[in-house]
């Protein structure tokens, strides 16, 4: 058992990049707000993942329209690729959606989710339905409309196939589907005891031109969004510019553009109109017989704005506050308005005031049962007359009815202690497990949200003029970093200790013991107890030191299991409990660290899956070429390979010969431009008898190719199988792939998940063999999965299996195939 020590408190945080700032608002901001207030009209963006939304249009119906804008995201993303690191599913899933919400920062919209899963691509919306269940995610896009309620709706897909991937499809098919369906009482009635029925007046398809595919038309209604905004500073090109390159997961940084920008939209159903989307609706306050006065009201307050003293129309924001609290709850969107506009009322009367709150914690994780200690700060920054009236912590108040003097900071501390009953942190959707097409969200009222609310919060119970407002603002963590400044990260509510698992499967070729390392962290001080586990049939395990006892907060201890496979154990999983004497404690924790997004974290059942298999190999050293980012590497070193990664420096040496095989990472070639420069060496190391097996590469926009690749020319195209159980068929049964040193069969290419390949070979030189041929249902055959050539006295193998998620997933065949291509014999 080995005891590790964090070096120091201050040195864990700053593994923490983002920059964090309360956030300003300045006076060309409140100008765009106060003219904001004067319209109540809405629209619903809709499409299937993270990146499908219009990056321009958002904002200019947010900005130049002042319209409530939104954006309905079926899926979080999951599937998707990853450009900046080795995050699959889950993970990759909270990172996209992330960073969806930072570009709503940038454009002002707002952000909601169904429950549907990314499962990867679909070729077709049947298949997608299949494995969502349509109803399911139906009901969700009815909630959203139901709660939202949008004046117009629009899509970013057509409902024919066009958009190219069946989720693309499924999400117009589904706007369309529910834009009536959520009018109808007798659709998802359930939903109707927290909301009611709502018909938006419209739906519009928002026709594109790319991929070389134009599906606008003159006759089409056609909109310039590429106007500029004097209090932004800048125009909507530039803006979409900004929001689009949050997307950085998925490569999608983009140039800023300037100038006439037109999009087009095609009607779909609802009120017909020819010049625009919001022809012929009211988006003012007069739609509503009881607040046609309220548009004179706003711009008299516009009208007295000073943007050197904006404190001078506080008194007519408290007056219009109070004009809005007084309206009447019985019109069901008269009641949506009054919510939505009394927070945009709130928001200037803090701006305009110059009032900044903030309350955060001594220590970035809390425990449920433990003490929390927190700091709040006020400070009156312009000369209003505002009281403090209270503070509200957690589950406790303190009085102080205070009077905010001019530009004077206020601070209190307080200690008190977090209930036993609150939750750990987790993202929602994530608490339960799931299916491969749709999220366990049992309660109603988390449905669409974009995420999780604030751990905990600080209310502040103030009155401006005579107007009580309570004002709650998240508890958050705070530091100083010396290069980057003030840091904030969210407060995290953590279990006493959590264990963790250095891989998701643990792969046995033959039924030595191996051991596997257990990595228990303390979150608080003071933490003892012993590690417990329960394993598949067949497997038995053993331990020196189970028991541990961890003195300050941030200690961990690794502990040792030595884990034995029988020979007719059966794979299953190894699940892994820490017992203290208050309680048993099983999650994990996967923490995910990027500059542009907030520190996220995912809590997960401690568990890993264990894989006995059948495999024998060949050669023991192995060159890795790192690409986007993967675990084929790790997943090597398991089975017994001496995996060495070939940094730049070690290519630029050129020693290579002692490589039995080198294997590039996914997407290497569009990644690493070096690799142009490496490309003769590369082709002298397999001329002189080493196998070189290059995993997937794209070659478009977002990833073109910067190198040559093999040794005779082929192409990288677009064609994909996505049905995981397509049948695959082996073009060369005597092939040495399939017999050296491991005998594949057709059960080899059973239990693979998501997809079998992407991007594969095409236009491939006669010098090549095809090896497999597979397509998915009702699509001709493909042989450019896997094809390889030898060349001098080795080989050049190029795939687009999917074995960067086959292997770390434990898939025997899998590994059993890509044994066999690292093995491929010499030649004469």
């Amino acid at each position: 058992m080995k005891r590790l020590f964090t070096l120091s408190f201050s040195f864990v945080l700053l593994a923490h990049v983002l920059t964090a700032q309360t956030p300003v608002t300045s006076s060309s901001d409140i100008l765009q707000k106060l003219n904001k207030l004067n319209t109540v009209g809405s629209v619903l963006y809709i499409a299937a993942h993270p990146d499908d939304e219009n990056t321009r249009l958002l904002p200019y119906l947010t900005y130049e329209r002042k319209l409530r804008t939104a954006y309905l995201s079926l899926t979080r993303g999951d599937g998707g690729q990853n450009l900046i690191g080795k995050e699959q599913g889950e993970p990759l899933g909270l990172i996209r959606t992330q960073e969806l919400l930072a570009a709503r920062r940038i454009d002002g919209a707002g952000q909601f989710f169904s429950r549907a899963n990314d499962f990867g691509f679909s070729k077709n919306p049947d298949e997608t339905f299949a494995i969502w269940n349509k109803d399911s995610i139906l009901a969700d896009v009815v909630w959203v409309i139901r709660t939202f309620k949008p004046d117009v709706i629009i899509t970013r897909f057509p409902t024919t196939g066009e958009g190219g991937h069946g989720h693309h499809t499924a999400s117009a098919l589904l706007a369309v589907e529910a834009f009536s369906a959520a009018a109808d009482p007798k659709h998802f009635p359930e939903q109707l005891k927290y909301t009611e029925v709502w018909q938006a007046k419209r739906i519009f398809w928002n026709t594109f031109n790319f991929n070389n595919v134009n599906l606008t038309s003159e006759d089409q209604i056609k909109l310039d969004i590429g106007g500029f905004n004097p209090l932004l500073g800048k125009s909507y090109g530039e803006l979409a510019s900004e929001n689009r390159s949050m997307h950085k997961s998925q490569g999608f940084g983009t140039a800023k553009t300037r100038g006439q920008t037109f999009e087009y939209f095609k009607q779909l159903a609802g009120d017909p109109v020819k010049t625009d989307v919001f022809e012929n609706s009211n988006t003012t306050w007069s739609r509503f017989s009881s607040t046609s006065k309220f548009t004179s009201t706003i711009n008299k307050i516009i009208a007295k704005f000073d943007p050197l003293h904006p404190e001078v129309i506080i008194p007519d924001l408290v007056t219009f506050y109070k004009q809005i609290q007084a309206l009447d709850e019985n019109d069901p969107l008269i009641r949506c308005w009054k919510k939505e506009k009394l927070k945009e009322a709130e928001s200037l009367l803090l701006a305009c005031s110059g009032l900044w709150m903030e309350a955060y914690a001594t220590d970035y994780i809390a425990i449920p049962g433990n003490d929390i200690a927190t700091t709040v700060q006020i400070v009156n920054r312009n000369k209003n007359i505002i009281t403090l009236n209270s503070i509200r912590y957690i589950n406790q108040d303190t009085t102080l009815a205070l009077a905010l003097k001019a530009n004077e900071l206020y601070t209190y501390k307080h200690i008190g202690k977090l209930p036993e009953s609150f939750a750990y942190s987790n993202p929602y959707w994530l608490n339960e497990k799931h299916s491969s097409g749709l999220y366990s969200v049992h309660d109603q009222l988390l449905v669409g949200k974009a995420e999780n609310d604030a751990a905990a919060n600080v209310t502040f119970n103030l009155t401006i003029q005579d107007l009580s407002l309570s004002i709650n603002k998240p508890l958050v963590y705070k530091y100083t970093d010396p290069v980057k400044g003030e840091i904030y990260r969210p407060l995290e509510i953590l279990p006493p200790v959590t264990v963790n698992l250095t891989e998701k499967a643990y792969v046995f070729k033959d039924t030595l013991v191996k051991s596997i390392p257990f990595v228990v962290k303390a979150n608080r001080a003071n933490v003892a107890g012993t590690l417990q586990w329960s394993l598949p049939q067949g497997w038995t395990a053993t331990c020196t030191h189970p028991d541990f006892k961890l003195n300050a907060k941030g200690d961990e201890v690794l502990i040792d299991v030595l884990v034995h496979p029988s020979s007719n154990s059966s794979n299953g999983k190894i699940t892994v409990a820490i017992r203290t004497e208050q309680e048993t404690l099983t999650k994990s924790i996967t923490r995910l660290e990027y500059d542009h997004i907030p520190y996220q974290f995912i809590l997960s059942d401690a568990e890993a899956n264990l894989v006995h298999l059948n495999l024998k190999t060949s050669g023991q050293h192995i060159g890795y070429i790192p690409g986007a980012g993967d675990d084929v590497a790790a997943c090597l070193k398991q089975v017994g390979y001496q995996v060495t990664i070939l940094t730049d420096d070690l290519l630029d040496k050129g020693k290579l010969s002692e490589y039995d095989a080198i294997v590039t990472g996914i997407r290497a070639y569009n990644t690493n431009d070096r690799l142009q420069v490496y490309y003769n060496s590369l082709v002298e190391y397999v001329k002189q008898g080493g196998n070189l097996i290059v995993q997937y590469n794209t070659n478009n926009r977002i990833g073109p190719l910067l190198a040559k690749i093999g040794p005779y020319p082929f192409t990288i195209s677009r064609e994909r199988v996505t049905n995981e159980q397509a049948e695959v068929r082996i073009l060369k049964p005597q092939h040495p792939a399939f017999h050296i040193p491991n005998e594949i069969h057709a059960d080899d290419f059973d239990n693979w998940i998501q997809e079998r390949g992407i991007y594969f070979a095409a236009d491939i030189d006669k010098q090549y063999e095809t090896l497999l041929s597979l397509n998915d249902p009702n699509e001709k055959a493909n042989e450019g999965s896997l094809i390889v050539t030898p060349y001098g006295k080795g080989n050049f193998v190029y795939t687009g299996l999917v074995f960067f998620r086959e292997l770390p997933a434990g898939v025997p065949g899998a590994y059993r195939l890509f044994v066999n291509l690292l093995s491929l014999p010499k030649h004469p």
